[in-house]
């Protein structure tokens, strides 16, 4: 419980820092999560654990569970002793996802390389794209943040700091396993990752502060049906935000890249964004060779449109 508090581990870690065969541990972990005190998540084959109990969280009694436990690793020098070392483990392990994380990019570095030489660099994007969600949030507080398409977890790294919650969210189960890596940094209870459909989003109505689609729209063969989604799931006055490319001819990214689409005009993607129930805001461009990228913003149920940060589109 002590190791769970600190990050979520799939059962096959926990087994690692451990020191004790896998079935063993889930036969622990089935009694702690039928007791409340831990929560089970599946992905693809694994099978990813977290506390479900905290000093500051209801019910009462893992409030004073969690309280216990503090107190018995400050006061048991024993208990203490071993808490730290299998931290050391545990930082093993954070050193291990590092590794397979740079080794993926390693192996795909020429097709990471190759998209990014066609449009703008990433700094000038992310930070117009920071600049217009700030604007759009009372305060800057983003909310609950969902990050449709998170990839390996850029977008969510970046807002995480200025969401209450983020839910990082892909259908690609090793590039989940990378944005944990990324990810593993923020505290337990601040951030989730969630693998899944964006055609069929596995949340409930009105959940979400902020949407966000960061180069992710382009692969969807029913964009329409992905932003109806997004609407489903964003609170009334809740933002969205689809940062891709504007329409351009460079048919080998669908060749070569499997995009479904090769980018948005303006009136394709306000079009989409109305039709899904939410009050679009002028574009921003920002220009690249030989391809742009746009941000586009909407607003839920009428609420104002946010105030224009950039160029606006042509």
């Amino acid at each position: 419980m002590r190791l769970l508090a600190h990050m979520e581990l799939a059962v096959g870690e926990l087994a690692q820092v451990l020191g004790q065969s896998q079935p063993r541990v889930s036969r622990h972990v089935r009694i702690l999560c039928d007791a409340g005190l831990a929560e089970r998540r599946k992905e693809g084959s694994w099978v990813f654990l977290r506390a479900a109990i905290g000093e500051d969280r209801a019910p009462p009694v893992g409030a004073a569970a969690a309280q216990l436990l503090s107190a018995a690793e400050r006061d048991d020098a024993g208990f203490a002793a071993r808490c730290g070392e299998d931290r050391r483990h545990l930082a093993a392990i954070r050193a291990a996802r590092q590794a397979t994380a740079e080794a993926y990019f390693a192996r795909h570095a020429e097709e990471w390389d190759t998209l990014r030489v066609l449009h703008s660099p990433d700094e000038p994007v992310e930070q117009a794209l920071a600049d217009v969600l700030a604007a759009m949030s009372p305060g800057g507080d983003l909310g609950t943040l969902l990050d449709v398409g998170t990839g390996t977890g850029r977008m969510a790294a970046l807002f995480a700091p200025h969401s209450r919650h983020v839910t990082a969210f892909d259908k690609s189960p090793e590039m989940l396993r990378i944005a944990r890596a990324r990810l593993q940094h923020l505290p337990p209870d601040s951030v989730e990752l969630v693998k899944g459909d964006f055609t069929r989003l596995p949340f409930a109505d009105a959940g979400f502060d902020t949407v966000l689609f960061h180069q992710v729209l382009h692969y969807a063969q029913e964009p329409e049906a992905v932003l109806a989604e997004a609407a489903r799931v964003a609170r009334p006055g809740g933002r969205i935000a689809v940062v891709d490319f504007a329409a351009h001819d460079r048919e080998e990214l669908r060749e070569r890249h499997a995009h479904a689409r090769l980018g948005f005009s303006d009136e394709q993607m306000l079009a989409l964004l109305s039709e899904a129930g939410f009050a679009p805001a002028p574009a921003i461009a920002l220009p690249g060779r030989p391809l742009t990228v746009k941000i586009w913003t909407a607003v839920k149920d009428g609420a104002p449109a946010p105030v224009q940060l950039g160029t606006p589109a042509r």
